[in-house]
Order: structure tokens, then sequence, then C-alpha cells
């Protein structure tokens, strides 16, 4: 089963023996020790995120016609449930492979539920139209005073 998976999981080797009488060996050693260690790190997601701009998000897909997609992250704060505008240029909702988020009523914290255009009672929840991130309030749900929103979505192949 394991032999299926798309992404063997990243193994950065935890020992080495570096050759110390050969300057060469001991050269091809630590270029192989670089690479794999940057091999290691880079499949996994790493970035920093801002609430200015978008962030590569250190994954690539391939979903389209086999071919490669960068994923990309972008956080949003909110103190209102007025819908946010993203400017995030898709031209496919499918594109958007992660959305999530949580908020506060000062007191709890709660998560958002992504997806629904139609009020949950007792919850907010949101969906993302082409220019939009729009929140649905179901009947009784907490009283918001702060949030953060993550959407994540894929490159055009």
């Amino acid at each position: 089963m394991a032999a299926n998976v798309s992404n063997q999981v990243a193994f950065l080797r935890t020992s080495r023996n570096f050759p110390y009488h050969d300057i060469k060996e001991l050269t091809v050693e630590l270029n192989k020790m670089y690479i794999d260690m940057s091999a290691a790190v880079n499949s996994r997601i790493i970035s920093l995120f801002t609430t200015t701009m978008a962030a590569i998000n250190g994954e690539t897909w391939f979903i389209l016609n086999n071919q490669r997609q960068q994923g990309f992250r972008k956080v949003f704060t909110f103190t209102t449930t007025n819908p946010i505008t993203h400017n995030i240029m898709v031209t496919n909702a499918g594109q958007f492979i992660r959305c999530f988020g949580s908020f506060t009523d000062g007191t709890n914290t709660y998560g958002l539920i992504f997806g629904s255009n139609v009020a949950i009672a007792g919850q907010i929840s949101f969906f993302v139209s082409a220019t939009q991130i729009i929140f649905e309030l179901g009947a009784g749900h907490p009283t918001l005073t702060s949030g953060v929103i993550v959407l994540e979505w894929l490159s055009q192949p």
C-alpha cells in the first residue's frame, strides 16, 4: 500500500561518515549532505505568512493535466462579517484547495465552517466567490469580535 503514495515521506539522514584524508571525497560528501537536507526541508510546508500578501506555501501539486501547480497561501484578519475582497486571481473555483479559520467572541474561540452558502444554526460559515470571502450567519451564532481566515489555492498549470 505504501508504494501507491504519491509523495514518500522526506527522509533526512541522522548520521554521516565524513572522509578526513581526502578533500575531494569530503567535498562530494558535503555536497550530497546539502542536497539531501535541502530536498527534505523543501518537501515540507515552509514560508512566512503575512496578512498583506500571498506567499508560496512550499507545496507542489499535479492535479490539472498532470502539470505542476504551485501552492499559495494568504491570511486575512477581520473584525466584522462584512465580505472581504481577497484579490486572488483564479480562473477556476477548484483552485482553492484549503480554506479554514477561527474567530473569538472575546472569551471563547470557535472554528469557521468553510464551504457553505447556506446559514447553519448556531454557526458562522464562509465561502469564496471569484472576488470575495462571504460569511453566512446562522441563527444564534456566537458574537464575533475578531478572527482569521486562511485561503490556500493552486496556480495555473
